[in-house]
């Protein structure tokens, strides 16, 4: 009876004081950071911005829950996303890998303004549409792009959640919205800096 309580006690010893540690960066600003109970995963985000005067990329790395973390690219129309999940101490040293500009034959509504019936070619391992709508202090986000599948598994997609994902061409409806795709890109563009 004695070993085995030495044994439950050695275990709890070993298993109770390791906290997940990753990468915690904006940009070229990094630094390590324990993760909080709960995030048991790492992420590295990169955020592609294409207008029609300017391309740029923000690199974002942290914690994150499990549930949050998805491996995949998004696609809606001038923001590409790319994440990359791991779960081993410091593990999301690399950057998410740029996404594919290679056309799949995939198509997907996605907004414009308030209009979302732009048709939006989707590229690489983009082989879903998806529809998701969030809440931002209190205004309505509604997105519509192409995705990977992968990313269709996860609970929250950065400020919007209830992702609705289906695999035919054009599957998430064309219909206007309220809320502007330009307010959606500053939604996204505020979330990476405070995080």
């Amino acid at each position: 009876m004695d070993r085995q309580i030495s044994v439950f006690l050695l275990f709890l010893l070993f298993t109770s004081g390791h906290s997940l540690k990753c990468n915690s960066c904006l940009q070229s600003s990094c630094r390590q950071e324990t993760c909080t109970s709960g995030q048991t995963s790492c992420l590295s985000e990169t955020y592609f911005h294409k207008s029609t005067f300017s391309q740029y990329n923000t690199s974002v790395k942290r914690c994150a829950p499990a549930g949050d973390c998805v491996s995949g690219f998004i696609n809606l129309g001038s923001i590409k996303i790319s994440s990359s999940c791991c779960n081993t101490d410091l593990c999301n040293n690399k950057d998410a890998p740029d996404p594919s500009n290679v056309p799949n034959g995939k198509r997907c509504y996605h907004c414009v303004g308030h209009n979302c019936s732009s048709i939006l070619h989707c590229a690489g391992s983009e082989d879903r549409c998806f529809t998701a709508t969030g809440d931002l202090t209190g205004m309505l986000l509604l997105a519509k792009g192409c995705v990977s599948k992968s990313a269709c598994n996860a609970t929250k997609l950065f400020s919007l959640e209830r992702i609705s994902c289906c695999e035919g061409n054009l599957c998430n409806g064309a219909q206007s919205i309220t809320q502007s795709f330009l307010f959606l890109c500053c939604s996204l563009l505020s979330f990476i800096l405070l995080h």
